[in-house]
């Protein structure tokens, strides 16, 4: 009987004790949900991979999880999946939230492009359809591909339709003839290759030759400037003396030609004309003396008294 009593006090105490580490759990999982709000995302895509209990990070980091998935009560077209996030996650205006699909087949719902002092999302700053904030959805990589998958599909059809049209028979042959134009060029340019390799040979030299000569060049140059700045300088000095001492010797000249100018004007005006009518007079009576003497060599004395003859004395 003791025995059976013993087990009896044993049972009841763990029973107990489970039963108090279920409340002590429950009363934990109510506090986590106290301390998390639940956001509404509307996806006008296939969900698929999510599942109740996947994972929501912001921006990497994991902050909450999927509680429902269900279809829109306004609108069949969209898939409402109803999260729940720590409070102390930012979720501001602006924030958008991403199917990121693996390949695992699981998918995750990322939060991320929330603004810098923006407000939170609540009902006031935007619609709450079925009682809870709504987040934006953001496209990821597939829905990416399933909204462009019409303008996608066109474009491939256009490319096929342009393929065709270029590998036509017409075209063809001419593409034909492109590839045996270019065998016969690669064919040429393997017969010249040993040309060309001397010709480089060839080129490398000359440009070596070249840069020689540039060195040269560049030597001389320095030359030239060192013999400028150094040995031309005394001539340059030399010159701008010259010149100083020419300006001075012409400054000089100017002055004398303007004490010389009443003089020359005299000159001019007075005693020129005097001396021209002196040496008129001069040439005039030089003329006669010439005149005289010639009659005096070619006629005698008598010549000078008009033919008269000379008185004649008798004894």
């Amino acid at each position: 009987m003791e025995t059976r009593a013993n087990h009896l006090w044993v049972g009841a105490v763990t029973l107990a004790l489970l039963a108090a580490l279920l409340a002590f759990i429950a009363w934990l999982a109510r506090l986590d949900q106290r301390a998390q709000s639940e956001y509404d995302i509307f996806y006008q895509q296939s969900v698929s991979g999510l599942a109740n209990g996947s994972q929501v990070a912001f921006a990497g980091v994991p902050v909450g999880q999927v509680t429902q998935i269900s279809l829109s009560k306004d609108d069949p077209q969209f898939v409402r999946v109803r999260i729940k996030v720590k409070d102390d996650v930012p979720i501001l205006v602006g924030t958008q939230a991403t199917i990121q699909a693996s390949f695992t087949g699981v998918s995750t719902i990322l939060l991320d492009g929330a603004r810098k002092n923006a407000p939170r999302i609540t009902c006031e700053t935007t619609a709450c359809p079925e009682g809870k904030p709504v987040i934006p959805a953001g496209r990821g990589g597939f829905g990416e591909i399933v909204a462009n998958a019409p303008l996608l599909l066109e474009r491939l059809t256009t490319l096929t339709e342009q393929l065709n049209q270029v590998l036509g028979p017409e075209n063809q042959q001419e593409l034909a003839g492109i590839l045996r134009n270019t065998n016969k060029v690669s064919a040429e340019l393997a017969v010249a290759a040993p040309e060309l390799t001397e010709n480089l040979r060839e080129f490398r030299v000359v440009m070596a030759e070249f840069n020689s000569a540039l060195n040269a060049v560049e030597k001389l140059t320095l030359t030239t400037d060192d013999v400028l700045n150094n040995e031309g300088r005394p001539v340059v000095r030399e010159l701008a003396e010259t010149l100083k001492s020419a300006n001075l010797a012409l400054a000089s000249l100017s002055a004398i030609m303007d004490d010389t100018r009443p003089a020359a004007r005299q000159l001019r005006e007075g005693t020129l004309p005097a001396a021209e009518a002196t040496l008129q007079d001069l040439r005039a009576t030089s003329r006669a003396l010439r005149s005289i003497t010639e009659k005096l060599e070619a006629e005698g004395v008598g010549s000078l008294v008009q033919g008269k003859s000379l008185p004649t004395y008798k004894q």
